[in-house]
């Protein structure tokens, strides 16, 4: 994935600064006195109840939402998706045909699971339940492909290389209607994408982390956050997805 710049977080640059707390700029592969704790290797996907950053959980519903990424998200929101009651999922664009994508550790290969579509405060569409079956199903890279029995009449988020500088993820947080929450990018390196005060919750797995032009640059598995904004949360790159899946294509990832 091309990496873009990080965002900046504190670090501790040790007694030839006297214990002064230095904001810096860090990057995958840039030498710095400690190794940056957004680089370390994959672990494996851990549910929490609190991917909390700061004190307060910044949520807004999507059909009041006003943000940055205003001119993009009604046009990608339809195809996000609450799944079985406990995860997010969205609905990709593939040469093979349209799939959920979602995270691997809540669905297991062969399930059929409930799609529910438009689940959100003031719908703006008729609601859509669906079954789907898990076509694909993996825990590293973290993701799984589901491939719905019957397609909504909603255009399907592309992937991308591309990070930004601010990123947004629309979710489920605990099976509740619809949200959009906004962050900064931190790294990608890892095959992972690092994110800071950017929001979510169980229920809030498998959601798209979305770029500034509304593609999908990874999905959200696992999250270190606490309410003092300590931590970061992360999911695994739709490079690192495509290069996993059987279904997925090469020409279905572009940097755009």
């Amino acid at each position: 994935m091309a990496r873009q710049p990080p965002g900046p977080f504190m670090t501790l640059w040790g007694p030839l600064l006297a214990g002064t707390v230095i904001l810096g700029v860090v990057a995958c592969g840039t030498a710095v006195p400690v190794d940056p704790p957004v680089c370390e290797e994959p672990k494996e996907p851990e549910v929490s109840s609190l991917w909390q950053c700061g004190p307060t959980l910044d949520f807004t519903p999507i059909n009041s939402y006003q943000g940055e990424f205003a001119d993009v998200v009604q046009d990608r929101e339809d195809a996000v998706v609450l799944i079985d009651g406990r995860c997010t999922g969205t609905l990709i664009d593939a040469s093979a045909g349209p799939v959920v994508l979602t995270a691997g550790h809540c669905v297991g290969l062969g399930d059929r699971s409930l799609l529910v579509f438009n689940f959100e405060n003031e719908p703006d569409g008729d609601p859509l339940v669906v079954e789907g079956s898990v076509i694909e199903q993996s825990l590293d890279p973290d993701y799984a492909l589901i491939k719905p029995d019957a397609l909504p009449a909603v255009t399907p988020v592309s992937l991308t290389t591309r990070s930004s500088e601010r990123l947004a993820i629309i979710q489920h947080p605990r099976g509740r209607p619809k949200v959009i929450a906004e962050g900064s990018f931190l790294a990608s390196c890892n095959r992972l994408v690092y994110y800071s005060d950017l929001d979510t919750l169980v229920g809030s797995s498998g959601a798209g982390v979305l770029n500034r032009q509304g593609h999908l640059v990874g999905i959200h598995t696992d999250g270190d956050c606490d309410e003092k904004g300590h931590g970061t949360n992360r999911g695994w790159t739709a490079e690192s997805i495509v290069d996993a899946s059987p279904y997925l294509q090469s020409a279905d990832l572009a940097e755009r």
